[in-house]
Order: C-alpha cells, then sequence, then structure tokens
C-alpha cells in the first residue's frame, strides 16, 4: 500500500452544497457497519457524496482512505477486473499463480483503511464477492461503495441517495450559474428549475451551466419540452435515470453539429489530453484546428471536465453518464470503429516511441522517462481499451506491438502479471506473424518472466525468441532475449552458458542505440560474478554496467547496477560502500514508484546497519523494507525481510523470535518455491541460538514459526524489542512438531567442510574420511545447498570464520 499519502481522494473541484445530514449519516453508518453502499441512479450524485465524506472521514482511518475508480473498467476483460484495480490503486505487486484477492486481504489484513468502491454497477458480482472476501479477513477494513444497485452480499448496509430537497437544489443551482456568470440574479424561475429536474445533482450543474446564454426562464422552457419528449420513452428505466437522459439529450442538442461529432468521438477515451484529442478525433469533417475551441465549449457546457495536469498536460475526462451517452451516439453514427482504430494507432505509435525511449533505443533526459511513468498510470485506462479491443477483433499483431512497447513500464513497477497475461492472450491467438513481431514479443514476454522472476520461463521464451529475431534481423531484441537467458542460466547455476550468452550479447551491442543491452549485459555479468564468488571482476563489471547507465540517462538501470554493487560491498565485508551504494539507488527508486527494487534497497541498508551493530538503523531500514514488501503483497520478498529480521532481533537478545522468525521466512520460501540463498547468514544467527537454548528448543520454535501465518509473522518481527522477559510467539492453531531448521548442517557435512578450508579436492577428502568422492560430491552439493553459497571457495572462508578446528560442535 502507498505509504508516502494516506490518501488518493481527489481536491474537489468546487463548493460541496448542501447533504450535511446525508454526511453526518454516512459517518455513524460507517462507525457501525462494515459495508455501506450509496444506491441511485446516475448523476444523482452518489460518486461526490462519497467523495466529500470520505474527506471528513479521513481522521478515522489510521492507514487511509482510498477511492477505486471502477468506471472505466471493462467488465468482459481480463480476468479480477476490480481486484486488478484495488491493487493498482493501493501499489500492491500481482504474483503469478496466485489469485489477486488473496494477494491484497494479505496486504489490508491489518490496516485501518476505507476502500471507496466507485461505479460498481457493472461490476456488481465482482464487486460483492470481494468486499465480502476482504471484509471477512481484514477486521479492520471498511468498504464505502457506490452504485446503481446494491451488491447484494451479507452485511450489506444500503443507502439510497436521495436528490436534493428543494432548498439545496437551489443552492445548487445558485452556485454553479454564478460560477459561470457572477452577475447571476435569481428569479422565481430557478424554484421551477429545480423542480423540473428532480433536484439530480448533474441535470442542475448542465443546466446551470447554460445561463451564460441563455435565461432562467428558457431554461425552463426546454427542460419541460424534454421531459414531455422522453416520457413516453422505456418504461422499464428508473424514473431518475429518465430524467437524467432527458437532461443529457437537452444538452446535447443545445451543441452545434461540430461539438456533437467532437463529444461522441471522444467518448472512445478513458482520459485524454488536447494532444490525443486531436489525434484522435480530428478528420476531414472536424480538422485538427477546430478541436482546441470545440473542447473548450464541451468544457464551458459541463460535458467535459478538465482534470490534473501529468508529465506536464492538462487532462480531460467526461462523466461515466455523459461518457455512455456519447459512446451510443458515436455507435449509431457508424463512427465506432474508424474512431477506435484511430485510438489504437496512436496510442500504438507514442507506445512504440516511449519504450524505446524507456530503455534507450532513443535518446532522452531522465527527467523525460520520468515523465513518461507517470503519463502511463494516467494512460493505462486507453491502453487496456486498446488491447481489449484488438483482442475482440483478432488483431493479435496489433496487440503484441502494443504489450511489447511498454514492457518496461510494467516491469519496473511490478506489474507483470497482467502484462504477461496480455501477451500470452494474444500468443495464443496469433496466428502466422511476421518475425518482427513474434521475435520481439517472445523476447519482450522473457523478461516479463524475469521481472515476476520466473527464470525457467523467461529461458523458455528466449528461446523461442532468438530464432525469430536472427531471421528478422533484429539484433536489439535478439540482445535483450539473449540477456534473459543468461539470467535464466544463472539462477540455474549454468555460469557458462550464461557468459557465452552475455559474450554474444556484447558482440551484438556494439552499434549505437544499443548502449542499454550493452550495459545491462555488464550488469547481468557482475550478478553472475557474484554468484561465482569472483567479487574484483563482478565489481569492475558492475561499475562498467552503471556508468553506461548514467551515460545513457536511465538511472533505474543504475540503481539495479547499484543495488548490486551493494550487495558486493557485502560480500566484500566493506560496510561503508555497500551503504552508500544502496543509499545512492533509493531517491531514483521512490521517483518512478519501483517498490520491489525500493524494498530490496532498504533490506540491504538495514543488513549493513546490522553488521556495523546499530541496531537502531537496522530496525528502522529494515522495518520500512518489510512494510513496503507486506503492503504490496510480494511473498518472496516478505521472506527475504523476515529473515533478516530473525538476525536483528537475535542481536536485541530476542533468540525465541529470531527463530520463529526465520522458521516463518522458511515456510513462505517453501509455498513459493525458492529455498534460501541465505544460510549462510541464517546459521550464524542460529548456532548461538542452539547454545542457548538447545537444539530440542530450537526445533520447537522452528515448528511454532513454520506453523505461523504470514500476517502474525509480520506484526511479530514489527513489534518493539522486548524490554526484559523474552515475548512468547503468537500460537498457531494446534500444537506444532518440532522441526529441525533445514540449513542445519550435519556433523559429517561439518567435517567435510572443514576439509574444503584446508584446500582438499573431494578425492583427497574421500581419502581423508575413507568414504566415496561420489559421497563427497553428494555432502559438497548439500552444504552448497544449505548455505546459498556457489563456490567451494565461498564454503572455505566460511568454514574458516565459523568452524574452527577446536569446535567440535556443529554450527
Amino acid at each position: 500500500m502507498n505509504s508516502a499519502a494516506k490518501t488518493n481522494l481527489p481536491v474537489e473541484p468546487n463548493a460541496f452544497v448542501g447533504r450535511e445530514r446525508d454526511v453526518a449519516d454516512l459517518r455513524r453508518l460507517l462507525s457501525n457497519m462494515r459495508a455501506v453502499t450509496l444506491c441511485g441512479a446516475g448523476g444523482i450524485g452518489k460518486t461526490r457524496l462519497a467523495v466529500h465524506s470520505s474527506h471528513e472521514l479521513l481522521p478515522d482511518y489510521a492507514d487511509g482512505v482510498w477511492l477505486i475508480e471502477l468506471a472505466d473498467v471493462p467488465s468482459d476483460g481480463p480476468p479480477e477486473p476490480v481486484a486488478r484495480r484495488v491493487a493498482a490503486v493501493l501499489g500492491i505487486a500481482e504474483e503469478d499463480g496466485r489469485p489477486l484477492a488473496d494477494i491484497i486481504a494479505d496486504a489490508l489484513r491489518s490496516r485501518a483503511t476505507l476502500l471507496v468502491l466507485d461505479n460498481c454497477e457493472h461490476l456488481v458480482a465482482e464487486c460483492a464477492a470481494l468486499t465480502e472476501l476482504l471484509l471477512a479477513r481484514c477486521p479492520l477494513l471498511r468498504v464505502l461503495a457506490t452504485s446503481r444497485e446494491p451488491l447484494r452480499m451479507a452485511g450489506e448496509c444500503v443507502w439510497r441517495v436521495p436528490p436534493l430537497d428543494p432548498a439545496d437544489a437551489a443552492r445548487l443551482f445558485v452556485a454553479r450559474a454564478r460560477s459561470v456568470r457572477p452577475d447571476f440574479t435569481v428569479t422565481g424561475a430557478v424554484e421551477e428549475v429545480t423542480r423540473a429536474l428532480d433536484g439530480v445533482p448533474l441535470a442542475l450543474e448542465l443546466a446551470a451551466a447554460r445561463v451564460r446564454v441563455l435565461s432562467v426562464e428558457q431554461i425552463a422552457d426546454r427542460l419541460a419540452d424534454r421531459f414531455r419528449l422522453l416520457s413516453a420513452g422505456d418504461r422499464t428505466a428508473p424514473l431518475r435515470q429518465r430524467t437524467l437522459r432527458a437532461a443529457i439529450d437537452w444538452s446535447h442538442e443545445l451543441l452545434s453539429d461540430d461539438e456533437r461529432r467532437l463529444l461522441r468521438r471522444l467518448s472512445v477515451f478513458s482520459g485524454w489530453t488536447m494532444g490525443q484529442a486531436e489525434r484522435v478525433c480530428a478528420d476531414r469533417d472536424l480538422p485538427p484546428g477546430e478541436i482546441l475551441d470545440l473542447l473548450t465549449a464541451l468544457v464551458d457546457k459541463s460535458l467535459v471536465v478538465v482534470g490534473g495536469e501529468v508529465a506536464g498536460e492538462t487532462r480531460f475526462r467526461m462523466l461515466e453518464s455523459i461518457r455512455q451517452y456519447a459512446a451510443e451516439r458515436l455507435s449509431v453514427a457508424g463512427e465506432s470503429d474508424p474512431v477506435r482504430s484511430r485510438l489504437r494507432e496512436a496510442v500504438l505509435e507514442a507506445a512504440e516511441r516511449d519504450g524505446e525511449i524507456a530503455i534507450a533505443e532513443r535518446p532522452g533526459t531522465w527527467a523525460e522517462r520520468v515523465a513518461l511513468f507517470r503519463r502511463y498510470d494516467a494512460e493505462l485506462g486507453n491502453v487496456r481499451a486498446v488491447l481489449s479491443w484488438s483482442l475482440d477483433r483478432g488483431d493479435a499483431e496489433e496487440g503484441l506491438r502494443v504489450c511489447t512497447a511498454l514492457r518496461t513500464y510494467w516491469i519496473v513497477r511490478g506489474r507483470v502479471a497482467e502484462w504477461s497475461e496480455w501477451t500470452d492472450r494474444f500468443l495464443a491467438r496469433a496466428g502466422h506473424l511476421p518475425d518482427l513481431v513474434r521475435g520481439a514479443a517472445l523476447a519482450g514476454r522473457a523478461q516479463l518472466a524475469v521481472g515476476g522472476r520466473e527464470f525457467a520461463l523467461a529461458g523458455e521464451f528466449a528461446e523461442a525468441a532468438l530464432d525469430a529475431c536472427r531471421k528478422a534481423g533484429d539484433d536489439f531484441m535478439a540482445a535483450c532475449a539473449l540477456v534473459s537467458l543468461a539470467e535464466s542460466h544463472t539462477r540455474a547455476g549454468r555460469a557458462e552458458e550464461a557468459d557465452a550468452c552475455l559474450d554474444e550479447v556484447d558482440a551484438l551491442a556494439r552499434e549505437p542505440g544499443q548502449e542499454w543491452n550493452r550495459a545491462y549485459s555488464r550488469i547481468a555479468r557482475g550478478y553472475l560474478r557474484m554468484r561465482e564468488g569472483r567479487l574484483r571482476e563482478a565489481k569492475e563489471t558492475l561499475e562498467a554496467g552503471l556508468a553506461t547507465m548514467r551515460e545513457i540517462g536511465q538511472l533505474w538501470g543504475a540503481a539495479h547496477a547499484l543495488i548490486g554493487l551493494g550487495r558486493l560491498g557485502e560480500l566484500r565485508g566493506d560496510a561503508a560502500a555497500a551503504r552508500a551504494h544502496y543509499s545512492e539507488a533509493l531517491p531514483v527508486l521512490e521517483e518512478i514508484g519501483a517498490r520491489p527494487d525500493l524494498a530490496r534497497a532498504l533490506a540491504g541498508l538495514g543488513r549493513v546497519a546490522l553488521e556495523r551493530d546499530d541496531l537502531r538503523e537496522a530496525r528502522a531500514s529494515l522495518t520500512a523494507s518489510l512494510r513496503l514488501s507486506r503492503s504490496t503483497g510480494v511473498r518472496i520478498d516478505v521472506a527475504r525481510a523476515l529473515e533478516t529480521f530473525a538476525e536483528l532481533v537475535c542481536r536485541e537478545d530476542d533468540p525465541r523470535r529470531a527463530v520463529v522468525l526465520a522458521a516463518a521466512a522458511s515456510a513462505v520460501r517453501d509455498a513459493t518455491g525458492r529455498h534460501s540463498g541465505t544460510g549462510a547468514r541464517m546459521e550464524r544467527t542460529l548456532k548461538p541460538i542452539r547454545r542457548r537454548l538447545g537444539d530440542p528448543a530450537v526445533a520447537q520454535l522452528w515448528g511454532e514459526g513454520r506453523a505461523t501465518s504470514l500476517d502474525d509473522a509480520v506484526t511479530f518481527a514489527l513489534d518493539p524489542p522486548a524490554a526484559s522477559d523474552v515475548p512468547a510467539p503468537r500460537e498457531p492453531s494446534g500444537p506444532a512438531a518440532p522441526v529441525t531448521p533445514p540449513s542445519t548442517l550435519t556433523a559429517r557435512e561439518v567435517e567435510i567442510a572443514r576439509l574444503v578450508a584446508r584446500g582438499l579436492s573431494n578425492r583427497g577428502i574421500a581419502e581423508e574420511l575413507v568414504i566415496s568422492p561420489a559421497t563427497v560430491a553428494r555432502h559438497v552439493t548439500n552444504i552448497l545447498t544449505k548455505l546459498g553459497f556457489g563456490s567451494r571457495a565461498q564454503v572455505a572462508a566460511w568454514a574458516v570464520e565459523n568452524l574452527p578446528e577446536d569446535d567440535p560442535s556443529p554450527p
């Protein structure tokens, strides 16, 4: 969850008029009920009431009030559309193979939070299911929903939003009229207008916008005509819906032909800039040069809302009721396909240009890249609309080009699960594709898999991409695929294969425009060298990659190198260098919202502080890291944070808590299929605890920790240090059986580790112990796995420090 702010509620654009009692009633309801749904017709003021009331409620929720806008979420898009939007707003990362609703529930479990689900009517079933699940698992959560119909779930309090009473309706009309015509004078016709419009706020505001050119008496006359015209319409529709349609119909009738044409064409956007309107809505009948004045007129007539600035450009949107009305008009006019086609062309053109800027294939400054990250936060609705429309039409080539172009943005933000799903759906439907498109798509999919830490899958996609990229002569994406393949080999322990891939990248990346791949190859090789224990070479290659990333203005890539150098500093025992590198990465990662990388850098700072015996700084950094990881719902990052917290609380003289946290982390790793790479650190933590508490007590605590829920483990870690007595861990449900920590070396493995430290080969060890070389090899493999090492040299160095010859006990 976003920890930098307690809310994303928008600033109210003008004075909130009336409804004082409604606001008080809502606050009272939410103090007693956990789910309240504001129901009523479109335009009745549900969203405005919810937002205003939520501002009033901010002090009641320590972990914030968050607005989840669902109006632009399609009901026929990818699975879990509501959960995806909730996760996007809260900054919760997705995980392949795990329901997103469960991840959200885990992130919110102990949060005093109010979620405001706005415009649920087209997603009622999923809104109800998600709300019910979250309320069942998150005891401090409250949900305020707006919908045209109840969610119909257990525990829901349905609150019908009434029209404004006559006095408040008149106050609203006069306030809005004076905002466009300061000299507006109230006459008896105001009451006639407010009564004719049934006190519906949207209709009142649309009517008030016309006082610039019409008298209130003229407005009253026109409204009367509109209502009579529609009185014989759809009798099954609610009365207020028909009244709202009358107001919108009336507004539409007052537009010029060109204003109507622009209004209906703008309905394809979820939000837009002036340039996008000119690009998508203009044609021979509507010249680009006229868009500015026409859009200004639509803003003046309250049919288009001016939003804030994003990346230096003002954004616009429509109220959803008006957008739906305009979309119907677009369909009737027979313009839907050509306008949506132009939207796709615009999105694709921008995406391919911006994607090249992101990875420095096209020159750009870091400030320009940061602006693009923010722009695509705002553009996500348009991108999804384009992908959905392309999928419906079977246009796999265009859809894959969009997915490939924007992959970097979603990798950095940790949104790889959704983007992988879109790519997979297009690949599954694709028939014959040009090699240029197929190769790039597969290479991009490999990068997404790396971002999701699915390294074996990344290798498969990378290998599939290479043939098509080579046939197409696409050296850039071939190099990208080779880097992903190298990372896959590195994680699998295939150092020679990884080196061969990176050698090929270096050969391809000599040309101009390949600086990103050249730098990333060096960084990937630096991480490989660290795994091999070749630390001097790791430093050289990481620094070379860092320098190139800085030269091309790609500071996220530079931050990736800095985190590597920070880790290298830890391995070399250079705490000052490690601290400096991790600290240098933080501002960049915060600037672009790279939350997983930010959590890793903070965890590194916590480890460095531990090495310096600065327990206060260690706790501060590790607390921030753990909270950040927990709020995103990424379990493997939480496991890493818990492991380091175990070391911290051990230093704080809390050995029972240390064992429980280490065991909880081990259980999370097992659940994700990711085994620990920090066994040596864990051995260093557990060794004195075994001596102090004894092996049976450690085994009992380890069993209890493995049975502890993830949320309880996080809470247990974040509890303040014990003042005196060691606190007992939270009891799991039912007694936990004792479990020996899997990282514990056996007596035979200790013996072999000491012989490795003496420089003996497997054959020499076999002769010394009178066992077979094959048996020695198996023991050495077990030692490497348990300690998280990649070479015998690392085992030797660790054994010298931790296994003195005069110490007969296992670690």
